[in-house]
């Protein structure tokens, strides 16, 4: 479903009546008379978030929990010396009422190429804490520092593949809390954390990752550059929410709409909203319109049934550093893109992802 966003409240008609706070209140309610089964805490996302200003907002604690290192995803599943071990880093914000007795909803949070921002992904962490929902911002490139530190080779370095591994292995590590309904725990990536989001919704992802593990409830990928279609288009069935702005040159419309339609021909939900006015990381740190980067939105990308990325046009495998540096310098273009804050923007996403969350989230185990 495509709809376009000028500012005024999305359409939340068709949801609104059974994902009212009050609503589900009383029903987990009624269950919790009726049966002798854990107290359910649902998320209250549609309210106006916390200003990020307000230093009352939960605060995050450092963790570390175990994952991999896969350069590729046909790298995963076989063994130490293709996914070599490696000790994921991460925050980690609980709300103050979670408990075992009534375990919260959680949102797992992938970075961009940029890395961890305090006033993007740990605001929004601090924001889900502060509305009910359990939040881990993943720092994938913290956890690689050995590879790459310079911005260029860390994109080179650090793949797509590590991402979901971190993404998939904080998914467990949320799961097995007690004060986390591991049922009920969403992804959510931005720029090239959202183009991992937007993967992870693919069957054939999960199944490499989490062959017997749980799987996320939801996905939300912002402004995510949609480079590269999966042969194999096969969906988890989680609903996947796509926001990006009309001004942003490194997102292609017309593929990403063809990547949606293929995700939902695999047995997948996806929802896209645009945002005419808005560029690049309209969520950032940046108030005032600046151009960044090279743009990838000329790379076109594969991915086959066994794992292997391909570049579309020379078939060449993403397999080695070596071979990643040579695609991507032919296919980026040498005239960066813009990213620009846009707090209207922000408020405006915040209520569509608020809802869609709700949506995806409410209810849990009995």
């Amino acid at each position: 479903m495509l709809s376009f966003d000028r500012g005024s409240r999305p359409n939340l008609a068709a949801w609104g009546a059974k994902a009212k706070p009050g609503a589900l209140a009383l029903l987990a309610a009624l269950l919790l008379a009726c049966a002798p089964a854990a107290a359910i805490a649902n998320p209250d996302l549609v309210l106006p978030w916390p200003a990020q200003e307000t230093a009352a907002l939960p605060q995050g604690e450092r963790i570390t929990f175990a994952s991999a290192s896969p350069f590729t995803l046909s790298n995963v599943g076989n063994g130490a010396e293709e996914a070599p071990p490696t000790e994921a880093q991460g925050t980690l914000y609980l709300p103050p009422e979670a408990s075992a007795a009534a375990p919260v909803p959680a949102v797992v949070i992938l970075h961009g190429a940029s890395g961890v921002q305090s006033v993007r992904e740990l605001t929004y962490a601090r924001q889900f804490a502060a509305q009910g929902t359990a939040a881990l911002v993943i720092d994938v490139f913290a956890a690689r520092r050995d590879r790459a530190s310079s911005f260029i080779n860390r994109l080179l370095e650090i793949t797509e593949a590590m991402f979901l591994a971190d993404a998939y292995a904080g998914l467990e590590y949320l799961a097995a809390l007690p004060q986390v309904d591991g049922d009920r725990v969403a992804l959510i990536g931005f720029s090239y954390g959202g183009m991992v989001t937007t993967y992870a919704a693919y069957a054939q992802v999960a199944e490499r990752y989490a062959p017997e593990g749980p799987r996320f409830a939801a996905h939300v990928a912002f402004y995510a550059p949609c480079i590269a279609e999966f042969q194999d288009s096969r969906a988890t069935g989680a609903p996947l929410l796509m926001l990006y702005g009309g001004r942003d040159a490194i997102v292609d419309p017309e593929r990403c709409a063809r990547i949606a339609e293929q995700i939902e021909a695999g047995g997948g939900d996806v929802e896209t909203v645009v945002y005419p006015d808005a560029v690049h990381q309209w969520d950032g740190r940046f108030a005032q319109e600046r151009e960044i980067g090279r743009n990838l939105a000329d790379c076109r990308f594969v991915v086959e049934a066994d794992g292997t990325v391909r570049d579309k046009w020379l078939w060449l495998p993403m397999s080695s550093v070596f071979s990643r540096k040579i695609i991507l310098g032919l296919c980026a273009g040498d005239e960066g893109y813009l990213i620009g804050r846009n707090d209207a923007v922000r408020a405006q996403s915040n209520r569509v992802m608020g809802a869609f969350l709700e949506r995806a989230l409410a209810g849990g185990k009995s």
